[in-house]
């Protein structure tokens, strides 16, 4: 399945203004569990004021307590309970398992994730319902190529390579690569286009796939 990393912008709750206000300060949340009426979550938090910080968790209507676990001079390990938001409810609702730690940065949290594209367009359709702002970073997929050809066209394929039939300039022509494996030039030419064929359309699918799943902005 593919692997998602995408970015959402959270609701301005207390929070998410204090990261907006200092956007180089980073939070970074290492777990997190739902409660009967929200989330505990375990947050690791570098900030440049912490005072300040503190002032704001004291006020925030979205957290009901918070306990300090640990300070040093890199930052604070806190856990704090806290409102369940809009993103993560739909994420929830789609089957999205994030990867841990989630980074909120300048109010918007990075997420990674691996997800089947049928629950990637369904939290897309969530987040669009929602009303959340969000965007794909980028997605990976290992799909090997030699499950994409059969047996000849990946001998073929990469004896071209060996011989540098695709480099600039050639270092084989086609002919001389048929007479390497001992074939008729014509036979060499359908090989090499109906791999070439599975590779660029594996390719293009998946990259028309990512584009739909970006907003337009």
């Amino acid at each position: 399945m593919p692997r998602v990393w995408l970015k959402i912008k959270l609701p301005r709750d207390s929070i998410v203004k204090y990261s907006l206000n200092h956007p180089d300060d980073e939070f970074r949340m290492l777990t997190s569990h739902r409660t009967e009426d929200g989330l505990r979550v375990v947050v690791d938090a570098e900030t440049a004021d912490p005072k300040a910080f503190f002032q704001v968790l004291d006020t925030a209507p979205e957290v009901r307590s918070y306990e300090v676990l640990h300070t040093d001079q890199q930052g604070m390990l806190l856990q704090v309970e806290t409102a369940e938001h809009e993103p993560r409810v739909a994420a929830r609702t789609t089957g999205m398992l994030p990867q841990y730690p989630m980074v909120l940065r300048n109010g918007w949290q990075t997420i990674e994730t691996i997800i089947s594209w049928e629950r990637l367009s369904s939290l897309k359709t969530e987040f669009e319902e929602r009303d959340v702002s969000f965007e794909i970073l980028s997605i990976s997929q290992s799909v090997e190529v030699t499950d994409l050809l059969t047996a000849r066209q990946w001998e073929v394929l990469t004896e071209a390579i060996t011989r540098g039939y695709y480099d600039t300039p050639r270092g084989c022509s086609l002919t001389e690569l048929a007479d390497a494996l001992d074939v008729n030039p014509s036979a060499v030419s359908g090989v090499l286009h109906r791999a070439e064929e599975q590779i660029i359309k594996s390719f293009a699918a998946e990259t028309k796939q990512i584009d739909s799943l970006n907003p337009p902005y």
